[in-house]
């Protein structure tokens, strides 16, 4: 099957992994809410957190930003959406949440991909609105070097139902699953979640999240590792650009 598309989960792969990429937020909120008290509501706010995506992993119902919010209000009996929409509003989104940081590799190694003719994408298990992510793809330079970018958070489901990576190819006008390559960092959810639904399931290395027994198509420590796998790839199959 002619490959067609490469397909990149982000955090941890696009993007360098922060294991709480939230913490900052719930601090200020948490500041916001109850100065006297701010590592005991943080601590909550992550904890709430932290149970919606135990949840995710349980059924693949995804995560909104708003159910958190909704969730550790109702728990906390204090006004969290309000603290932090209030918060977001005074400060600016790279110093409200300061760790989402890009890859060095990913514009090049992005840039080289599309130039040998492959349709890329972007799918990421995520609770955050549309605007955030774009937020921070406009400003490294990752926008227009993705022909889609998908996100659950607007999504029926998550990584690794068959639903996220099908939803994703009819994005990209591709039909057959054997015609893409997942990228991620993520075990069950992007290598497992790729190849069950039949594309090819690349790991991108990191000792920071939960291992799965799977055996990827393909395993990578940085992203330009790509380029020659996919040259390869392309030659088995018989296509050139």
């Amino acid at each position: 099957m002619p490959l067609e598309a490469v397909i990149f989960d982000w955090g941890g792969t696009l993007s360098v992994f922060a294991s709480l990429e939230m913490i900052d937020v719930w601090t200020l909120a948490a500041e916001h809410l109850a100065p006297e008290r701010v590592n005991e509501v943080r601590d909550h706010l992550v904890a709430v957190e932290q149970s919606i995506w135990d949840r995710v992993a349980e059924d693949q119902r995804p995560a909104t930003l708003a159910e958190i919010l909704a969730l550790a209000s109702q728990q906390l009996g204090l006004d969290v959406a309000e603290a932090v929409l209030e918060e977001a509003a005074v400060r600016h989104l790279d110093s409200w949440t300061p760790h989402i940081v890009h890859d060095d590799d990913a514009a090049p190694t992005l840039r080289a991909i599309r130039e040998q003719g492959f349709k890329t994408g972007l799918l990421s298990n995520t609770h955050w609105p549309r605007s955030f992510h774009e937020h921070f793809l406009d400003r490294d330079g990752l926008t227009d070097l993705l022909d889609v970018r998908c996100y659950t958070s607007e999504m029926e489901r998550t990584k690794p139902h068959a639903s996220a990576f099908r939803h994703v190819l009819d994005a990209l006008e591709v039909d057959d699953p054997a015609a893409a390559v997942f990228v991620g960092d993520r075990p069950y959810d992007d290598v497992f979640g790729a190849l069950r639904s039949g594309l090819r399931g690349v790991l991108r290395t990191n000792p920071m999240v939960p291992s799965y027994d799977v055996e990827p198509s393909a395993v990578i420590d940085r992203l330009p590792e790509l380029l020659p796998l996919l040259a390869t790839w392309r030659a088995e199959a018989g296509t050139t650009r």
